[in-house]
């Protein structure tokens, strides 16, 4: 069921990227590329996706998407504050309209105080500065299905950011020159009609 429904979701944003002319890349950890690998399975998602990358150690997020070490130190690798650092990275390093990132603990091992097997966090970020971070903690179902699940959850989030607030403008815009469009024909309907003019009689 996982597998239907990441192609199902992928296939879905993928088109809806492809009718506004936005790019994708994934910056992931905890799910080692499997964002990435469930959008590209669909063909011809090449015109929408541009990069993954997978910085599953501290020192890969450092110096491919720019993480602060401070933040590494301050926050920890499985952070909100790294996953939103991540997916700007991604963002501007691709030079994409949106980025997701996954940054958790798929276990079995791995899991510290007040963060247990199963906590996962995400940021998406857009180049119009739209950045919204969200925290899941899955439980420990095992590391296949954390990981799974958080497919799912990236490109829910990706959709969510896919359909923002440029729909709306874009309507207002079609609407206003379907205006424009009709008005020459409505002045041509309400145009007045010349009366005839009656000849003068001769003068006899």
């Amino acid at each position: 069921m996982a597998g239907s429904d990441a192609r199902a979701l992928s296939r879905a944003l993928l088109d809806l990227c492809r009718s506004r002319k936005l790019t994708i890349a994934t910056a992931e950890s905890c799910t080692g590329g499997l964002v990435a690998g469930a959008l590209t399975e669909i063909p011809g998602s090449s015109d929408v996706i541009d990069r993954g990358f997978v910085t599953y150690s501290n020192d890969a997020k450092r110096k491919m998407l720019g993480v602060k070490a401070t933040t590494l130190d301050s926050f920890g690798a499985v952070s909100k504050e790294t996953a939103i650092q991540m997916a700007v990275g991604a963002l501007e390093e691709a030079d994409v309209d949106l980025a997701v990132s996954i940054t958790g603990i798929a276990g079995p091992g791995g899991a510290t105080p007040g963060k247990p097997v199963g906590l996962v966090h995400f940021a998406v970020a857009a180049r119009d500065g739209r950045i919204v971070n969200k925290e899941c903690r899955f439980g420990a179902i095992g590391r296949s299905a954390v990981r799974q699940r958080s497919v799912l959850e990236a490109l829910r989030m990706l959709m969510e950011l896919a359909r923002g607030p440029q729909a709306p403008a874009k309507k207002r815009a079609l609407a206003s020159s379907a205006r424009v469009a009709r008005s020459p024909r409505r002045k041509a309907a309400t145009r007045p009609v010349k009366k005839a003019v009656k000849p003068k009689p001769k003068a006899e």
